[in-house]
């Protein structure tokens, strides 16, 4: 009979890639290098039994899907019940996890913001991208853009001098945004990707702008919006990632925003380039810069 753990373990490794290490089966959550994540993270948790009918749950930290595992179909009802309970219980756990998580960034988060100083316009990134501050805020040489969630801060996205972005470890990410202007009743309301395509979109329209801070963020954070502001008309900005697309690998941001803007019944916008545009120019932010540069 093959052993359960080993068959744990391939079914972690199907979803994961290689693994480096053997599950316990102790019925104790544990948590592990996730393949491809940065070095010394654990992103990734596990639990796994083998009293009664062997089972387990594994899941990342990165995503909402939570993977149930069972070495066989329950024989019995008393067997069922055990299994569920222990679902139960793998996902009692998760979520209280995931309230610690969130409970510890925001304290960071509100932390760090307070202490910051508002940014330098002349900092490298808000000068690479030609757009102003717009209240953000920064924490020696990076810049920290506010995520927010029911009107409260949550989280920061972090923007370094060379463009890289990090938010705050644990933090919320869906269904969160981060806002730019103010919000006028039954005024156009826009929502899109990145802060320096929300900063453009700001400074070309005069509209409020939230910024989803990723494609995939998009629906989750219009959804949010919706339901704080529905008298205001939502509109997806989406980005138009050409180069992929021309590669033969699709087109993640136009994918995601016209998805985004179909589930929530509203409009979409995209760039509109001029014949003669760079393949790798995507968003509306790139789209400013290549009309400035030829202006």
């Amino acid at each position: 009979m093959t052993d359960p753990v080993m068959l744990f373990r391939e079914a972690m490794a199907a979803t994961f890639g290689p693994l480096d290490f053997m599950p316990t089966p102790d019925g104790e959550i544990h948590r592990f290098h996730v393949p491809g994540d940065k070095a010394g993270s654990r992103n990734g948790w596990y639990v796994l039994y083998l009293d009664g009918l062997p089972a387990g749950s594994f899941a990342t930290w990165k995503t909402c899907e939570v993977h149930r595992w069972s070495s066989r179909e329950p024989a019995d009802h008393r067997e069922a019940e055990q299994l569920r309970q222990r679902i139960e219980e793998a996902r009692r756990w998760r979520e209280a996890e995931q309230r610690r998580r969130w409970a510890n960034a925001e304290e960071r988060a509100a932390c760090w913001w307070r202490d910051a100083r508002p940014a330098d316009p002349r900092h490298p990134y808000l000068i690479a991208k030609g757009v102003e501050p717009h209240g953000l805020r920064q924490r020696g040489g990076e810049l920290l853009a506010p995520l927010v969630h029911a009107g409260r801060l949550v989280n920061l996205q972090r923007i370094a001098c060379d463009g890289s972005k990090r938010f705050l470890f644990g933090g919320r990410v869906t269904g969160c945004y981060s806002p730019l202007g103010q919000i006028e009743a039954g005024a156009p309301l826009y929502v899109c990707e990145g802060w320096a395509t929300a900063a453009t979109l700001r400074e070309e329209t005069g509209a409020a702008v939230a910024a989803a801070l990723n494609a995939g963020n998009l629906y989750a954070a219009g959804e949010q919006l919706r339901r704080r502001y529905p008298d205001n008309p939502l509109i997806v900005a989406g980005d138009d990632d050409r180069q992929t697309e021309a590669e033969g690998k699709g087109n993640p941001g136009k994918t995601s925003a016209s998805r985004a803007a179909i589930a929530l019944g509203c409009a979409l916008v995209l760039p509109e380039w001029p014949a003669d545009a760079p393949l790798h120019l995507s968003d509306f932010n790139d789209l400013r810069q290549l009309r400035r540069a030829n202006a």
